[in-house]
C-alpha cells in the first residue's frame, strides 16, 4: 500500500514491514529516528541486504527469538533490492508480530519486484522518498537560525543551500558544524561560511568524469574549481579517467552493432547501475569510436605528463578535462 511520508506522522497505521525508497537520504533518516527508533531504544537491530542474504537463519532466529527484556524489535534493513522479496513474503507468511521491519533502499524503478509488492499488499507500507526543493531546504536552514536567534543574510542561506546539492542530509551536516560554531558566536558571514562547511557540491572523482565524457561542460568546470586536488588525487582521477574511456569504447562498439543504447549498456560487465544509466547514454551519443580512441591515448600520454611535472599535474589534468568536455565528436556511430 503506497502512503506519503507525512503521513506517517499523522496516522496510526497497524502495519508492521515498511519499504523506505529514493533519493533523500536525509529525509529517510529523519523519519526513521523521529518515527521509529525512538519507540525502541535499545531494541534496534540493523543488517545491510547482503547479510540477510547469506545468513537468513540467523536473521530468522533474531525475529523469532523474544527475550525477557525486549518485548518487541525494530530490524532494518539497508540496500534492499528485489533479492529480498522472497524473505519479505516468508516474513508475512509467518504472520510476526512485535517486529518493525524497515527496507531501506534507493530509487526503485516501477518494474522493481520488491515495489510492486510493498504498493499492491495492504499488509506491506510504501513510501517514496523525493529530493527536496530549494524551498524546504530554505525553510529547514531558517527555522535553525531562528532556534539559534542568529541573524543571518537570505544571500548566506541560499549559498548554504547551493553547497547541501538537495539533500536535507548533506544540509543537517553543515547546520551541525554551524552550531558547534556558534557556541561562541552569534553571527556567521559568508565568509566564515565558505570556510566552515565543505566544498560545494563535494562532488567524487567518478561524478567529475562522468560529466566530462557528457560533455558538460558547465558542470566539469564547476567540479574542478569547488575541489582542491592534490598529487594523489590526479592520478587517480587520470587513471579513473582512462578506465571510464575504455569502457566507453566498448559502449561505443556494442551501440554500433547493435543499433540499440539499452541493450549495449545491458551487454556490459561489470554491469553499469541503474542510476548512471542516464549518463552513460549521454556519453555513448556523444562521442564517436574514433575521438574515443584518440581520447584513451591522450590520457595515456598524459598521465605520463603529470608524473614528470608533479609541480604543474593539477594545470594540466585540468587542461584535459576541460578540453574534452568542450570538442564536439567529428563523426558520430549513427
Amino acid at each position: 500500500m503506497i502512503i506519503k511520508y507525512f503521513e506517517l506522522e499523522k496516522e496510526k497505521y497497524t502495519n508492521n514491514i515498511f519499504l523506505f525508497y529514493g533519493e533523500n537520504q536525509g529525509l529517510k533518516n529523519e523519519i526513521v529516528k523521529k518515527n521509529f527508533e525512538k519507540n525502541f531504544k535499545e531494541s534496534i537491530y540493523r543488517y545491510e541486504e547482503k547479510e540477510v542474504l547469506n545468513n537468513k537463519v540467523d536473521f530468522f532466529n533474531n525475529i523469532f527469538s523474544k527475550s525477557f527484556f525486549e518485548k518487541s524489535k525494530l530490524i532494518i534493513i539497508s540496500r534492499a533490492s528485489d533479492k529480498i522479496k522472497d524473505i519479505i513474503e516468508e516474513v508475512l507468511e509467518k504472520k510476526i508480530e512485535d517486529i518493525v521491519i524497515i527496507l531501506l533502499s534507493e530509487n526503485l524503478e516501477k518494474k522493481s519486484k520488491i515495489r510492486s509488492l510493498f504498493e499492491r499488499n495492504k499488509e506491506l507500507l510504501c513510501v517514496a522518498f523525493y529530493s527536496d526543493n530549494n524551498q524546504v531546504l530554505s525553510k529547514i536552514a531558517n527555522n535553525f537560525f531562528k532556534e539559534k536567534k542568529v541573524s543571518i543574510s537570505q544571500q548566506t542561506i541560499n549559498l548554504l543551500i547551493e553547497r547541501s546539492r538537495g539533500d536535507r542530509y548533506n544540509l543537517n551536516n553543515e547546520l551541525d558544524k554551524i552550531e558547534s560554531f556558534l557556541q561562541t558566536r552569534k553571527s556567521i558571514s559568508i565568509v566564515e561560511l565558505l570556510k566552515l562547511t565543505n566544498l560545494a557540491e563535494n562532488y567524487n572523482v567518478s561524478e567529475l568524469i562522468d560529466c566530462c565524457l557528457a560533455k558538460n561542460k558547465k558542470k566539469t568546470i564547476n567540479i574542478l574549481n569547488e575541489n582542491n586536488f592534490s598529487l594523489e588525487d590526479c592520478i587517480l582521477i587520470i587513471r579513473t579517467f582512462l578506465m571510464r574511456s575504455k569502457r566507453l569504447l566498448k559502449l561505443c562498439l556494442e551501440f554500433k552493432e547493435q543499433k540499440n543504447i539499452d541493450q549495449a549498456i545491458s551487454s556490459i560487465k561489470p554491469p553499469i547501475f541503474w542510476k548512471d544509466k542516464e549518463i552513460v547514454k549521454q556519453q555513448i551519443t556523444r562521442w564517436s569510436i574514433g575521438d574515443v580512441k584518440n581520447l584513451i591515448y591522450k590520457i595515456n600520454e598524459t598521465e605520463l605528463l603529470i608524473k614528470k611535472n608533479s609541480n604543474n599535474s593539477i594545470n594540466i589534468l585540468s587542461d584535459i578535462i576541460i578540453e574534452q568536455s568542450t570538442i564536439k565528436a567529428s563523426n558520430l556511430i549513427l
